[in-house]
C-alpha cells in the first residue's frame, strides 16, 4: 500500500459525491490532503464530504460549464494557496450510455462528450496555472476498460481521454504537473451490480486474468501510487487496472 504523507496538499476531485470520486477523497483525507469535492450533486458532495471529515469542503460544479470550473478552480487556489493534486473522475457512465452514436442520438452523445472530455479539459487547463511549479503536482484522468477496442459512444469519449493524457501530460510537463489515466475494468461498485445486466458481467469476467471482483480498492490505490512520489517518473501513461482483461482486446 501506498503510504505517501500528502499533509499540507491541496486535492481536488470532480464527480467527488459517489462512487469512485468520494472513495478517492476519503483515501486521500487520509493521508493528510486537504479536500475539495466537486459534484453536479450539491447534496451527494456535502454528503461525501461530511462523510470523509479531515475537514473536506463541498462545491456544486458542472465540469462542463467553462466560466465557472475558472472560476472554482480560481477560488479554491486563492484559499488555499494553490492546487497540489487533481482527479478528473466526473463522467457520464451509465449502462444506457454504452450505445453507438447513432442509437444514444446527437443531443446525449454531445451532452456526454462535453463532460466526459470538454470537462477534463476544462478542469486541467484551469487548475494548471495554480499547480505550475508545486512539488509533485499531479493529475490523475479516469478512463476506462471501454476506451480499448472503442466501438460505442462511451468508449469512445474515455478513448479520448487516453489521449488527452498524453498530450497534457506534454504540455504540462514544463511547469512540473504529471498527468497520468486510470483505466477500470468491471469494478463491483453498487452502481455497477444495480445497472449491468449478468450476462454482461459474465462476459467481462470470462475475459478477465484474474478470476475474482475488481473492488474500489484496487482504484484507488492505482490513484494514490499515481499521485505519490514512488511514480515522480511517470507521466503519459494509462494505467489498466482490468484483471488482464484488456489484454483480450
Amino acid at each position: 500500500m501506498v503510504s505517501d504523507d500528502l499533509t499540507g496538499k491541496i486535492a481536488v476531485v470532480t464527480g467527488g459525491g459517489r462512487g469512485f470520486g468520494k472513495a478517492f477523497g476519503h483515501a486521500l483525507a487520509a493521508r493528510g490532503a486537504q479536500l475539495v469535492q466537486l459534484d453536479l450533486d450539491e447534496d451527494a458532495a456535502k454528503a461525501a464530504a461530511a462523510e470523509i471529515g479531515h475537514g473536506a469542503e463541498a462545491i456544486c460544479l458542472d465540469v462542463a460549464d467553462e466560466p465557472e470550473v475558472e472560476r472554482v478552480m480560481a477560488d479554491i487556489a486563492a484559499r488555499h494557496g494553490g492546487i497540489d493534486i487533481l482527479i478528473n473522475n466526473a463522467g457520464i457512465h451509465s449502462a444506457e450510455a454504452n450505445e453507438f452514436i447513432g442509437t444514444l442520438g446527437t443531443a446525449r452523445t454531445r451532452r456526454m462528450f462535453d463532460v466526459n472530455i470538454w470537462g477534463v479539459i476544462y478542469c486541467t487547463l484551469s487548475a494548471r496555472p495554480f499547480m505550475a511549479a508545486r512539488a509533485g503536482a499531479s493529475i490523475v484522468n479516469i478512463s476506462s476498460m471501454a476506451a480499448y477496442g472503442a466501438q460505442k459512444a462511451y468508449g469512445v469519449s474515455k478513448l479520448a481521454v487516453r489521449g488527452l493524457t498524453v498530450s497534457f501530460a506534454n504540455e504540462l510537463a514544463p511547469d512540473g504537473i504529471r498527468v497520468n489515466a486510470i483505466a477500470p475494468g468491471l469494478i463491483f461498485t453498487d452502481t455497477v451490480r444495480a445497472e449491468l445486466p449478468q450476462p454482461v458481467v459474465d462476459h467481462v469476467m470470462a475475459m478477465q486474468i484474474l478470476q475474482r471482483e475488481g473492488e474500489e480498492r484496487d482504484i484507488v490505490e492505482a490513484m494514490l501510487w499515481l499521485v505519490s512520489t514512488s511514480a515522480s517518473f511517470i507521466t503519459g501513461e494509462t494505467i489498466r487496472v482490468s484483471g488482464g482483461a484488456t489484454l483480450q482486446i
